[in-house]
C-alpha cells in the first residue's frame, strides 16, 4: 500500500513538472528550503500562538510548517487530553505525542536482544555530541528521545531538537547494526524498495564512474596537477551522492572521502589525493550485496544541509569556474569540463537550494550523463555524445519550463539560453553554470 500510495504522489509530481512520462526517481538529498508561502505563514503562526501561550495551537501550526504534502511526511491526530504525531526522516519513523505539559519524541534505532558493552560505549561518547536529544535502552531496544516542558516548546526549540532528533538517527541506525553484529534493525516497514534493475544500472555506473576518474587521473602528473585531481575526486563524490543517492552506510563512507580533503590538517593535497582515491578504490569493490541494500527511498521531514544566501552559492560556481582556463589552455578537456561541475555540485551536495536551481542542476546533470538516465528509462536526451551533439531547442524548452514554474516565487529569475555555447563539454558547462551564478532568486515573499 505504501509503495502504490508513493508510486502515485511521484507520478503527479511529475505530471506537475510536464515530465510524466518520464520515470519517477528522486535524486539528491532532501531539502527543506522550498517551503510556499502558506507554509512560511504557518510558522509565524504557531509563534503568534505560542506568544499568546495556546500552545496546543502553537503546536500543530509548527507540525502544519513540517509537513511536506508531495512527501505525505507528517500525521498529526487529536485525541482526548492529547494530541499524536508521527513523521518520516529516511529510514526511521519519529513518533511522539503532546498534552498540556509535556511534549515527547522518539524513534527506535535497533534492536539488542542481549547487552554490549562495546554499543552502550558508543551510545554513551555519541550523547555527549548532542543538544536537544540523548540516547537511551528501554526493553531491548535503542532509542533516541527529545522531551520539553510545554511552555518552553517554541518553535524554534521544536525544529531544531527534533531535526536534531530525527537527522541523527536516520544516519546513526544503519551505522550501528552495520558496525555491530549483535544488533537487530528495527521499525523499517515503511521503505520502500526500489527495483533490481534500477539498483543494477546504479551499481554499474557507480564502479564505472569511478574507474573513469581513476584512470583519467593516471594520465597526469600527480604532484603538478594536484589541484585538478582533487576537483576530479570531489566531483565525482557528489555526482554518486546525487545520481545514485546512497544511504546508510555507504553514504557515511562517502561523506567521509570528502571529509578527507577538508580536513585541517596542513596535509599535503597530493597525500590527502591518494587518500581519497584509495577509498574510492575499495569502494568499487563492492558488489551487489554490499550495495543494493543502500539503496532504497523514503520519505523525510528534514533536510541535513542548510540553505545559503544565494552569493555564497554564486561564488563558489565563479571560483571553480575559475580555474578552468589553465587546463582548457594545457589540452586537458576532461579535466576542465568536471571543475565546471565541481563547482556547480558543491553547491548541491554542501547547501539546502531553492528548487529552481536544484532543477537547473538536474538538467545539467541529464546533458553530462545522458547514458545513465537512459539506462534508467528516461526518454529525453538532451546530448549525443557519440556526435558531439547537444540538443539545442530542448534544453530550451526544459530551462523555460522552470523559470515558467517559478515565476510568481521569484519574478527576476532569468536564465539566458542564448550565452550557451554548445562546441564541447567544457564551453557548455561554463557557460551553462556562469548562468546559473547570475540567477536573481530574490522572492516576493
Amino acid at each position: 500500500m505504501l509503495e502504490k500510495i508513493f508510486s502515485w504522489s511521484k507520478k503527479k509530481e511529475g505530471e506537475e513538472e510536464g515530465r510524466s512520462n518520464e520515470p519517477s526517481i528522486r535524486f539528491g538529498r532532501y531539502s527543506d528550503n522550498n517551503k510556499p508561502v502558506p507554509k512560511v505563514e504557518k510558522w509565524n503562526e504557531a509563534e503568534s500562538l505560542f506568544k499568546e501561550k495556546k500552545y496546543d495551537e502553537s503546536i500543530a501550526a509548527f507540525f502544519d510548517y513540517l509537513r511536506d504534502e508531495a512527501e505525505d511526511n507528517v500525521r498529526l491526530v487529536k485525541e482526548e487530553g492529547q494530541s499524536k504525531f508521527l513523521f518520516y526522516q529516511g529510514s526511521k519513523i519519529v513518533r511522539g505525542y503532546f498534552n498540556n505539559e509535556r511534549l515527547e519524541a522518539e524513534i527506535a534505532l535497533a534492536q539488542m536482544p542481549q547487552p554490549s558493552v562495546p554499543v552502550m560505549r558508543r551510545l554513551l561518547e555519541m550523547n555527549f555530541s548532542l543538544y536537544y536529544s540523548r540516547y537511551a535502552l528501554h526493553e531491548g531496544k535503542i532509542y533516541m528521545f527529545f522531551d520539553s516542558d510545554i511552555e518552553t516548546a517554541n518553535p524554534s526549540k521544536l525544529y531544531y531538537g527534533l531535526k536534531e532528533l530525527a537527522t541523527k538517527a536516520d544516519k546513526q541506525d544503519d551505522l550501528l547494526v552495520a558496525d555491530f553484529t549483535t544488533l537487530l534493525p528495527v521499525d523499517v516497514e515503511h521503505i520502500v524498495q526500489i527495483p533490481d534493475e534500477e539498483k543494477a544500472v546504479k551499481h554499474k555506473f557507480f564502479k564505472q564512474w569511478i574507474e573513469e576518474t581513476i584512470n583519467l587521473i593516471g594520465t597526469v602528473d600527480n604532484d603538478k596537477y594536484s589541484g585538478g585531481i582533487a576537483y576530479l575526486l570531489l566531483a565525482l563524490a557528489y555526482r554518486i551522492d546525487y545520481l545514485v543517492v546512497p544511504e546508510g552506510k555507504l553514504q557515511a563512507e562517502l561523506e567521509k572521502i570528502v571529509e578527507i580533503y577538508f580536513r585541517k590538517d596542513n596535509r599535503p593535497v597530493t597525500e590527502k589525493n591518494g587518500e581519497m582515491m584509495d577509498c574510492f578504490q575499495k569502494l568499487a569493490t563492492k558488489d551487489k550485496t554490499e550495495f543494493y541494500p543502500y539503496l532504497f527511498r523514503s520519505k523525510h521531514t528534514f533536510s541535513i544541509v542548510t540553505p545559503q544566501n544565494y552569493k555564497t552559492v554564486a561564488d563558489a560556481i565563479y571560483n571553480a569556474n575559475q580555474n578552468i582556463g589553465w587546463y582548457r589552455e594545457h589540452k586537458m578537456p576532461d579535466v576542465a569540463a568536471r571543475i565546471s561541475e565541481y563547482g556547480f555540485s558543491y553547491c548541491q551536495y554542501s547547501y539546502s537550494l531553492p528548487k529552481p536551481v536544484t532543477e537547473l542542476f538536474q538538467l545539467f546533470m541529464m546533458i553530462n550523463y545522458p547514458e545513465y538516465f537512459i539506462a534508467l528509462g528516461y526518454t529525453d536526451v538532451f546530448y549525443d555524445r557519440e556526435k558531439g551533439e547537444y540538443k539545442k531547442e530542448k534544453i530550451k524548452e526544459y530551462v523555460d519550463a522552470i523559470l515558467a514554474r517559478w515565476k510568481e516565487k521569484y519574478p527576476e529569475l532569468k536564465f539566458d539560453v542564448e550565452k550557451l555555447k554548445y562546441e564541447n563539454p567544457v564551453a557548455f558547462n561554463q557557460t551553462f553554470t556562469t548562468e546559473v551564478e547570475y540567477l536573481n532568486l530574490e522572492s516576493k515573499q
